[in-house]
């Protein structure tokens, strides 16, 4: 009769030739896969090779003993959640403790009975491959929570951070940075004449502008700490951390050059459009307790204002004496 929980993989461990074919032979007759081990250190290999769903494992064998085996098994991260049933003659609380406290699911006491022996090995299984079902599951939920954080993190656009995560790294970045006492900088950018170049074009080239700049700041921006986010409409922010004044400069011309060396034409098919260009603000200080962390976004805006003033196309230095690096 084939068992409903075939082709479950059962590795069977026994010293003794006619306990080890007595196992086989009524395990196989109900669809179950068998593997046989004489020792405790072939059972380790095997198990280690084949992954078996149960073990059947003999208490008392020579070299290394079924107490021992179990240890091993269960210290072993990839094998510790396959289920050990000891086999054995011995019947005593002591050492039926001692396997429960190894891992052992459960004990069959020899000689065997065949309806006792796969009720066991039938409940054990069945129990084995719920909490493997169960465990696919939350691994899979895990996935997706991770994925919907993700999506939840980014705009949807743009593929760069939005605002709230450029809101919530602010936070971070400021406290972290004003235990440290290091500088924390911040950039301003937004699109030059984005308006005209929306209504004259239309908005699909609009929003292939937006994520053509993205894409050109992400290429300025290397470092891992650093962030690039949407702030709005046609604004980007990026903050960098351990950053002075003079650094964060010198990224926001980086950026106008990759935007140069890249120029945007729209979707390839627009002629005469005229470079696509930034104006950035930046602002840079040591987060003390003077200032909230909104005011670097303040002092950068009033830069990139300034910026727009000139002529745009510029880099402009929030200047205060008792903030500058």
């Amino acid at each position: 009769m084939m068992d409903t929980l075939s082709p479950s993989l059962i590795l069977v461990v026994d010293d003794r030739p006619e306990n080890a074919c007595l196992l086989f032979n009524c395990l196989t007759q109900h669809g179950f896969e068998v593997l046989v081990a004489q020792d405790g250190a072939s059972a380790l290999h095997i198990a280690e090779m084949e992954h078996p769903h149960l073990v059947l494992l003999d208490v008392l064998m020579p070299g290394i003993s079924g107490f021992e085996t179990c240890q091993q098994l269960k210290a072993n991260a990839i094998l510790s959640d396959i289920p050990i049933i000891f086999t054995t003659a011995l019947n005593g609380t002591v050492d039926k403790v001692k396997g429960f406290e190894l891992g052992a699911v459960d004990y069959i006491t020899k000689p065997f009975e065949p309806e006792e022996l796969l009720a066991r090995v039938r409940t054990h299984l069945t129990l084995y491959h719920l909490q493997q079902q169960l465990r696919a599951k939350e691994l899979a939920l895990q996935e997706a929570n991770q994925k919907l954080h993700w999506l939840a993190s980014l705009d949807e656009l743009t593929q760069v951070a939005n605002r709230r995560v450029f809101n919530e790294r602010l936070q971070q970045e400021w406290q972290r940075l004003r235990r440290e006492q290091l500088p924390l900088s911040l950039l301003m950018c937004d699109i030059d004449h984005f308006k005209r170049y929306n209504d004259n074009y239309g908005h699909l080239a609009g929003d292939n502008c937006l994520q053509q700049v993205a894409k050109a700041m992400g290429r300025a921006v290397k470092r891992p700490a650093d962030l690039v986010a949407r702030y709005g409409g046609e604004e980007f922010v990026v903050i960098l951390p351990n950053t002075i004044a003079q650094g964060a400069v010198h990224v926001a011309h980086n950026i106008q050059h990759e935007l140069e060396n890249n120029s945007i034409n729209s979707m390839g098919y627009l002629p005469n459009v005229q470079p696509i260009t930034l104006s950035i603000g930046v602002s840079s200080m040591v987060p003390n307790g003077q200032y909230p962390p909104e005011s670097l976004i303040q002092f950068a805006d009033t830069a990139l204002y300034e910026a727009k003033a000139r002529g745009r196309n510029q880099v402009v230095l929030y200047a205060v004496a008792s903030l500058e690096n």
